[in-house]
């Protein structure tokens, strides 16, 4: 999203987004994706300008999803020569370099899927959705009803059948595998921020967004000391008066303006 928003030929801005890392379906199988959320635009290049996207449009999604597709299969085949790659159990004939070839051949021949869309009830409902998932384990109590004979069954909602509800009974030791595929290895985050809203920029790179987008904080006021970023604040200060604020209503080109005669 990074690489793609930066180029010219799309957004041509640097932006920002919130990544949430989802790996469960209903019935607990390993379905990983991620939930993103990004702000409608960037920052200029040169840090001049808010660029938004266009209305109902943000980034091609054929251009991500082949973008994405070929990372991800040269990370998973270097991690392979590295030898970093557990392939035991059904996955045990992958470990043969000729069967793991094939395997991401035909990945590469597959088109992989990347769904945009504007947020149905505002951002605010997004992020409502999103926070249920950012501290909970793979199933709630609640969908456990019964637990009889060394078997568990759960509450489940079948998707391809207009999300019916319905009860699935598994093996103990089957459903307390299926559990343990959610558990995140060591080091591995389930939430992470990029761009402008990266852990190591945000103070600085928000109140540069603010600023372009002449958004106005309730925040105390502080000295320039404390404000690492207050040069903005000076960028959009008044060079009369030194007290007004400057506010970009257009940008003119050097062409030159045709002038109506009114007489």
């Amino acid at each position: 999203m990074l690489e793609i928003a930066a180029d010219p030929k799309h957004l041509g801005a640097s932006i920002g987004f919130l990544a949430v890392l989802h790996t469960w379906g209903q019935n607990l199988h390993l379905h990983p994706h991620l939930h993103c959320i990004a702000p409608g635009g960037g920052i200029s290049p040169d840090g001049s300008r808010w660029i938004a996207c266009r209305k109902s449009f943000f980034l091609p999604v054929r251009v991500l999803s082949r973008l994405f597709r070929t990372k991800f299969l040269r990370s998973l085949r270097a991690a392979f020569r590295k030898g970093d790659l557990r392939l035991a159990g059904q996955l045990h004939d992958l470990a043969q370099p000729p069967a793991f070839r094939s395997l991401c051949q035909q990945a590469l021949r597959n088109e992989w899927v990347v769904y945009a869309k504007p947020p149905f009830g505002g951002p605010e409902r997004v992020l409502k959705y999103l926070a249920r998932y950012t501290h909970r384990v793979a199933i709630s109590h609640h969908r456990l009803p019964t637990l009889e004979n060394a078997r568990v069954s759960f509450d489940w909602k079948d998707y391809a059948h207009g999300s019916r509800t319905k009860i699935m009974t598994l093996d103990a030791v089957e459903f307390i595998r299926r559990f343990l595929l959610h558990v995140l290895p060591s080091g591995l985050v389930r939430i992470r921020q990029f761009g402008f809203l990266a852990n190591r920029v945000p103070k600085q790179k928000l109140e540069l967004c603010r600023a372009l987008l002449e958004a106005h904080t309730l925040s105390p006021i502080t000295t320039s000391e404390d404000r690492p970023h207050a040069q903005i604040e000076d960028a959009l200060r008044c060079p009369i008066c030194k007290l007004g604020r400057l506010i970009v209503i257009e940008f003119l080109s050097a062409q030159p303006i045709a002038v109506q005669d009114t007489s």
